[in-house]
Formats: C-alpha cells, structure tokens, sequence
C-alpha cells in the first residue's frame, strides 16, 4: 500500500511539473509595435539619348595594330548618357543591361560587323562595366525628372584583331529610386 501510496504521489507531483513551463509562458510579458510601408509608384521610364540627342555612339577609328594583343584596348571615346522626362519622384537611376550582344566570360559587348578578334568595353569613369552582370554599371543622380552620367566606350581585343567593321548594340534599363 505504502508503494502504491508512494507511487501515486510521484505521478501527482511530476504531472503537476509539466504544467508548469506552460503556465509561466502564459504569464509571460509581450511587447507589440508596428511596422510602416512607405513606397512610390513612377511614371514609365525615362528618355535616353547620347551627347543630348541621337542614341549612337560613333568610335574613333584605330588601325588593327593597336589591338595586336589580347586584353589591349584602343579609340577610348567618351559619350555621355542623358536621361531626360523621368519621373520627378525619382531621385537617381541605376543602369543595367537587358538585352544585346555580349560576351559572359569578359561582360565586353560582341561585335557582329567584321572585325575579327574584337569588342566593345563600356566604363563609367576608369571602371569597365559588365553587361552581363551590371557590375560598375553607374548611378545617375536625378533632379527634376533629368540627369546624366560620362562613360567611355572603346575597342578590346579578344585576340590578334583583323580589320573590318565593328557594330554592337545593348538595351539599356534604369532600375529607379
């Protein structure tokens, strides 16, 4: 009797016990706040143009010796990219590529004229952009739905170049804030 006694006391008691962690969490003190979602809706994208009108950028010729090598660039010609009737709530523009010709090993744009061996390095500032990836794509502030940014285009060799025509294009995409 005293085991059965014994033994009903210790179920009591540990039944009691597993109540408790739920009580205590219970009783516990919660803390409440809210979360504020601000954001914009703009207009449709901006106006690009090159040099303020035209959306070509025409390359300084070089004679195929200056691209003997791989890696060796030529006809640096700066342009500037112009963006005009954005969205007033816009305050700046990060540029990417969406389309176009381009090489995923070195981010160059490809050329489909008939110059063998070359491509078209884009740069913003010193820094080469990579059209496939956007990596040193550059920011353009915006001030009143207009801004600008200087880049450079020139020729890169992939190999000896051959002479020929060099022809390329890119669609260009702004991601705004």
């Amino acid at each position: 009797m005293k085991k059965t006694l014994l033994s009903a006391a210790l179920v009591a008691t540990l039944g009691a016990l597993s109540f408790l962690p739920a009580a205590s969490a219970a009783t516990a003190p919660t803390n409440t706040g809210t979360i504020q979602f601000n954001g914009k809706v703009l207009a449709d994208t901006c106006t690009v143009s090159i040099n303020g009108s035209g959306t070509t950028v025409t390359l300084t010729p070089v004679m195929a010796t200056s691209l003997a090598t791989a890696g060796a660039t030529a006809g640096a010609t700066p342009f500037t990219l112009d963006l005009t009737n954005c969205d007033t709530n816009a305050a700046q523009a990060t540029l990417s590529f969406a389309s176009g010709s381009h090489n995923a090993t070195d981010g160059n744009l490809t050329n489909t004229g008939t110059a063998g061996n070359v491509e078209v390095e884009l740069l913003s500032g010193s820094t080469p952009i990579n059209v496939t990836t956007a990596n040193g794509g550059p920011v353009v502030q915006l001030s009143n739905g207009a801004g600008s940014t200087s880049m450079t285009a020139e020729y890169y060799a992939t190999g000896a170049a051959t002479p020929g025509l060099v022809s390329t294009s890119a669609s260009v995409t702004f991601t705004y804030q």
